[in-house]
């Protein structure tokens, strides 16, 4: 895993300039790769990259970037490792090229030389982001893999195209001068991320999942998609598994294995993240399959009722006989945390789970250089619970009149502080253990807010909003609607629960889920790989009917399936808990004079971007216990904590 950084400037072709420059770049990116850095340049063009890399397959000089073809034609600066690499060597090798080392990098640029760009693209496996130039005809290319598994930030401005894996370096670049987009702000406060394509910064864009930018001499960037999951879910919604149930679990093993098999090729020792739920324990459980001794498995909990899956994972590796280690996280260890999350994330980001995701990448880069992760089975295999319920819910709901329906959200929302609390918790006691949910209040309070929607997109927005109705915060701006906006989809997808997975994997896996772990794992030069996105067992659980996913009311039924044939179920069947801290809690203890600090009015009113009325609303609410807005006030003191550390240019 690595660090990019670079440019193309047709205005400056001073070479001391342009590597000033880029090294500035690609310095900011010296904690995703601290074992070596490289630059080049291309005067005359006014083109330089920068480089630093975390060295997993040839760690000799041999697998150095930037990285020249052997015909001289083309450069690369990359991140990311390609899975099917002896594959595609393989053809280089009958084709008579002769490799200086084994780096996949090697094998991308030749193929890049004898095939191009396209072809490069549809061949490979893996995860990546990388910029290639061409000398001969003058073009930049940036690419980013099919899911969006690694980074690229890249901004147009004058005839200037700057680029890199995190926002920091290209804000290293003098020729910019960063301004914050209020829109990107509204949407963020809604999400608790920046949706790609846009950035926190005005001009700034993500590259998005499978995306394909290309820059010729005196044009404009042209943006295309290589590959698309809307392409991809709707072919396989067309072609559904034809098997039966035992043959779907065969095939989903077979994929599965051969993903995980590829992912654990290193010339550095690697282990596995474990939670000890359906998706971590699957990898760690194929991984040992695959592994002639004891994996290296890691896992963390809390000291608090109902966040700690410690214990269970401890069960799940001590049946495997993997080589366990887990550690317990404390309030005072998020404390230690927080003021370096605004500096890992580059722009405002609020899914609290980054504390124990980086405390866990802290433990494992201990041990291991490379970690696999069970991250992506919720959005492939109905994973999430409004998956199970959504829909079901929707058809009673849609047959009640939406006055009826405003009135009894408001009275539920009236219920949704302790006296509600201590309710729901009871009411949930009663259920099975298998469909128990966790947290049971958070529950009735999301209940109370969905029941006002008016169909079942604006239900599924609802769901995944910290704050709903973010223009209340933000005032004066026009909310941007994305995809979760486009009417189209209903068309295409018009089953519920498959258009909120196709949903939840273009825009909430990688802007969310897969940032989260990226800048987690890379604050400490950790890589992470996500096997279960290889993209064959993404086309393939497209065309998993979803009685294969869903069933009897449990998710994931077939990667379940395929995990019972090497862990019991009795270890792994619990009600799904997420990777979530006590936050509620922590703010109204341990985090208060922090919180607090933040959110005075005096502070919240700074520069005039946010309406303190309605977060003071909040704070009071939830710091008195009569309703619970953690995971809002959280969005509002990333936003804070960011913001105060752009303004003192740390």
């Amino acid at each position: 895993m690595c660090g990019i950084a670079g440019f193309l400037d047709p205005n400056c072709t001073d070479d001391a300039r342009l590597t000033r420059t880029v090294t500035a770049m690609a310095d900011r990116l010296l904690h995703r790769g601290p074992d070596a850095g490289g630059v080049l340049v291309d005067a005359r063009s006014g083109l330089a990259f920068g480089h630093r890399r975390l060295s997993i397959v040839d760690l000799s000089p041999a697998g150095a970037q930037p990285m020249n073809s052997a015909d001289g034609r083309f450069v690369v600066c990359y991140n990311g490792e390609l899975y099917n690499a002896p594959e595609l060597a393989l053809e280089l090798d009958r084709a008579g090229v002769v490799r200086r080392g084994h780096s996949d990098t090697e094998i991308l640029v030749e193929w890049c030389a004898r095939r191009g760009v396209r072809a490069l693209l549809e061949a490979c496996e893996g995860m990546f982001a990388f910029a290639l130039w061409d000398r001969s005809t003058r073009t930049l290319t940036l690419a980013r893999d099919r899911l969006g598994i690694k980074p690229l930030y890249w901004l147009w401005r004058d005839g200037l195209l700057v680029f890199g894996s995190e926002l920091k370096a290209l804000t290293a670049h003098p020729g910019w001068r960063p301004e914050i987009d209020p829109a990107a702000v509204s949407s963020y406060l809604r999400f608790g991320y920046v949706p790609a394509p846009a950035g926190i910064y005005k001009g700034v864009h993500k590259l998005e999942p499978g995306g394909l930018l290309t820059l010729v001499p005196g044009g404009a960037p042209v943006l295309e998609s290589w590959w698309r999951l809307r392409d991809v879910a709707r072919a396989g919604q067309a072609d559904l598994f034809p098997g039966s149930p035992a043959e779907a679990t065969d095939e989903l093993e077979r994929l599965l294995r051969r993903a995980v098999r590829g992912e654990m090729m290193a010339d550095v020792p690697l282990g596995c993240f474990l939670s000890g739920g359906i998706d971590s324990s699957t990898v760690a459980a194929l991984m040992q399959a695959e592994s002639p001794r004891p994996v290296r498995t890691f896992s963390i909990g809390f000291r608090a009722s109902g966040y700690d899956e410690a214990a269970d994972a401890a069960k799940v590796a001590a049946h495997l006989g993997t080589d366990h280690t887990e550690f317990h996280v404390d309030p005072a260890d998020g404390l230690a945390v927080i003021p370096h999350l605004a500096e890992w994330y580059d722009e405002p980001f609020a899914d609290s789970s980054q504390i124990p995701t980086y405390i866990v990448s802290r433990l494992a880069r201990q041990h291991v250089t490379v970690a696999l992760s069970g991250d992506g089975g919720d959005e492939l295999f109905a994973g999430y619970t409004r998956y199970v319920w959504a829909e079901r819910l929707w058809r009673r709901l849609g047959r009640l009149p939406l006055p009826l329906r405003r009135v009894t959200g408001a009275g539920l929302a009236a219920l949704s502080g302790p006296i509600g609390a201590m309710l729901a918790s009871g009411a949930a006691a009663l259920l099975p253990a298998g469909i128990r949910p966790s947290h049971p209040a958070d529950k009735l309070r999301k209940l109370a807010g969905i029941l006002p929607a008016a169909s079942d997109d604006a239900l599924f927005r609802r769901l995944i909003s910290l704050w709903p109705e973010p223009e209340r915060l933000v005032p004066g701006v026009a909310e941007p609607h994305g995809a979760l906006w486009d009417e189209s989809l209903r068309s295409e997808f018009p089953d519920f629960t498959a258009r909120m997975q196709m949903l939840d994997t273009v825009s909430y896996l990688p802007d969310d889920i897969l940032t989260k772990v990226d800048r987690a794992s890379m604050a400490v030069a950790l890589e992470a790989r996500v096997p279960l996105l290889n993209h064959k067992v993404v086309e393939f659980a497209w065309r998993l009917p979803l009685a294969l996913k869903i069933r009897e009311g449990q998710s994931k039924w077939l990667l379940r399936q395929v995990l019972y044939r090497h862990v019991p179920r009795a270890l792994v069947d619990r009600p799904k808990q997420g990777f979530s801290i006590p936050l509620a809690g922590w703010l109204r203890g341990p985090l208060r004079d922090w919180a607090e600090s933040l959110l005075t009015p005096a502070a919240l009113s700074e520069d005039g971007l946010l309406d303190p009325v309605p977060i003071r609303r909040a704070v009071v609410e939830h710091m008195t216990g009569r309703r619970d807005h953690a995971h809002a006030l959280w969005a509002v003191l990333m936003l804070q904590a960011w913001r105060a550390r752009t303004r003192s240019g740390s």
